[in-house]
């Protein structure tokens, strides 16, 4: 898919992964609604430097755990880019607790957890998916988590909620086949995000010395597979693993 003049949801938009696939998906000449839940000034600064490299941007709020919010935010976005081509899912949240302390894993936490990391995906491919459909073209990228391929990471909630991520990857390219392409992007341990500064600091440190190339990932690395998978006219289903080799 030619990406230039296409139009990106971006949810998470402001985050540390989530300005780098908005910047790597605008040198593109994608237009970009930058969605966050509670960062506005942040979302707004993101778009104003998207606009400078000359495509269209705006901030946009929606959390993605409440579906009519979330379809508020797909209207908005036709009313004002007369379409929808791209959707990133990468709004997410995390918080450490070690795997042994279930009762440290509450209910509450638990259920905060995999309604924004797994449903708030299903919310806003459901609510874009008739969009895409009617286009007769459309791309979905989901930002998983190593954690979702093997038993690590922050918490047993967000393991399951990014394991539960990619089988809704493998799902959704088959409902929405053929119009639409869906995959998934799971990088391991990356610096400078939201999800890295809910971690205690004594566990970021150690996480690049257990993987064979000894050290984070690269959030560029990740938005340009992004934007690998938008281009891409030959893949759907797959979740590709991300992080220096440690699995």
């Amino acid at each position: 898919m030619d990406l230039k003049g296409r139009v990106a949801i971006v949810t998470g938009g402001s985050g540390g992964l989530g300005q780098r696939i908005c910047h790597a998906l605008a040198r593109r000449g994608v237009d970009i609604v930058v969605n966050y839940a509670a960062s506005a000034s942040k979302a707004a600064a993101v778009a104003a430097a998207l606009t400078e490299l000359g495509v269209r941007s705006e901030p946009m709020g929606a959390d993605v755990t409440d579906p009519s919010a979330v379809e508020r935010m797909v209207r908005q976005t036709q009313d004002r880019f007369g379409r929808i081509d791209i959707l990133v899912n990468d709004a997410a949240f995390n918080k450490k607790i070690y795997y042994p302390d279930l009762d440290g894993l509450t209910h509450e936490l638990w259920n905060h957890i995999i309604a924004t990391n797994l449903t708030g995906a299903f919310n806003c491919i459901k609510a874009v998916a008739p969009v895409m459909k009617a286009q007769g073209e459309g791309r979905i990228v989901n930002i998983s988590s190593g954690a979702g391929v093997f038993p690590r990471g922050s918490s047993i909630a967000y393991a399951v909620s990014k394991a539960g991520l990619n089988h809704l990857t493998q799902c959704m390219a088959v409902a929405l086949a053929p119009e639409v392409a869906v995959n998934c992007v799971a990088p391991g341990f990356m610096e400078g995000t939201r999800m890295t500064a809910n971690l205690p600091a004594d566990y970021t440190a150690k996480v690049p010395d257990v993987s064979l190339l000894r050290r984070a990932v690269d959030k560029d690395d990740v938005a340009e597979q992004v934007v690998l998978f938008c281009q891409s006219d030959s893949v759907t289903g797959q979740t590709l693993l991300m992080d220096c080799g440690r699995i």
